[in-house]
């Protein structure tokens, strides 16, 4: 697992556990799956856009919201990027 994912996951579960008034992940999480898959759905189609029509740089940017907002996404469901990749190493072997 990249540092960077599994730093921004444990940010991501420390805000789960300790809510910080302040913070748009737990204003995220507080609002409930319904919001969450909406703001999956939305930085997706963000990618798609940029991949089609914005270039390089704004796929780079798009993707990276994507990535973050799907691991709010698992931690809300209780799964793990190492999920994922456990996933993937089961499809791919």
């Amino acid at each position: 697992m990249s540092d960077v994912i599994a730093h921004l996951e444990s940010v991501i579960r420390d805000r789960q556990a300790h809510p910080v008034e302040t913070s748009y992940t737990c204003r995220l999480l507080a609002a409930g799956q319904v919001e969450i898959l909406k703001k999956v759905g939305e930085e997706a189609t963000e990618v798609v856009v940029a991949g089609a029509l914005q270039g390089r740089e704004r796929v780079l940017y798009e993707s990276a919201d994507l990535v973050y907002h799907l691991l709010v996404m698992l931690a809300s469901q209780e799964l793990s990027w190492a999920d994922v990749e456990a996933e993937l190493a089961r499809r791919f072997k």
